[in-house]
């Protein structure tokens, strides 16, 4: 009898945990751990640890580097293009049509530039250039065995030169000359004139004129190297010579502008 009455109790007792459970809208666990009839299982991703966060000082530190490094690069561009002379120097080689029926050469060259900066744009430049080769005689021409005569031409210019792109590390401009060129061409002819073996007459002052653009590498701020490819328009003989070059030097930049 003592036996039976142990499960009706436990029976009873189980019974009226429910039904207090119940009335506060709660329901007890079950053992193996599922969730409880009536409520959702928990999320996964509530249990998921957040995620870390970028720390604000560290951004803040990242954007002040940034601005450091443009302020430094600013001031470097002011001061490189902020120079009042341009004194640029080197050497290339140019394409020249030495004489109407005769084939082109290439000469040797050497240059020598000065620009005056009236702002860190615009400048007035000047120039003098010295070319040099030799002509090749063909035998309708030929005479006194001359073949290949030595010959020269010098061009004095000046006119506007104009930077369009400054940065840090290099520089392009253009620049439009004109002056007047002079030339030797019978000089080495052996006593005959340089139009008697086909070549242009010698001159004292033929108009000439160049487009050039250069391009300016910085090494230092006041130091550049340059390459300048190059268009020399000469007047020889009446006629229009188009002769096309390249050029490469240094450049030194000094004083300042006010």
């Amino acid at each position: 009898m003592f036996r039976s009455a142990v499960p009706a109790r436990c029976a009873l007792l189980s019974t009226a945990v429910f039904t207090i459970a119940a009335a506060h809208g709660q329901a007890p666990a079950p053992a193996d751990g599922t969730a409880p009839a009536g409520q959702a299982a928990p999320a996964a991703s509530a249990q998921a640890p957040a995620r870390e966060q970028t720390s604000p000082a560290l951004g803040g530190v990242s954007r002040r580097i940034r601005a450091n490094r443009q302020a430094r690069i600013q001031r470097n561009i002011l001061d490189t293009y902020s120079h009042k002379y341009e004194v640029a120097g080197g050497g290339g080689f140019l394409r020249f049509r030495t004489g109407q029926y005769l084939q082109k050469i290439t000469e040797v060259n050497f240059f020598g530039a000065v620009a005056y900066a009236l702002n860190p744009q615009l400048s007035i430049a000047g120039d003098v250039r010295g070319m040099f080769g030799k002509a090749n005689i063909p035998n309708v021409f030929e005479k006194n065995n001359v073949f290949n005569p030595q010959i020269s031409e010098y061009t004095f210019m000046a006119g506007p030169q104009y930077r369009f792109r400054a940065k840090e590390k290099y520089s392009v401009s253009g620049s439009v000359t004109g002056g007047v060129a002079l030339s030797k061409f019978g000089g080495d002819a052996k006593g005959l004139r340089s139009e008697d073996l086909g070549m242009w007459p010698d001159s004292n002052s033929r108009p000439a004129f160049a487009v050039n653009v250069m391009g300016d590498y910085n090494i230092y701020n006041n130091l550049s190297v340059r390459v300048q490819p190059t268009y020399l328009g000469t007047t020889f003989g009446g006629t229009v010579q188009n002769n096309l070059g390249v050029q490469f030097g240094v450049v030194y930049r000094l004083g300042r502008l006010k």
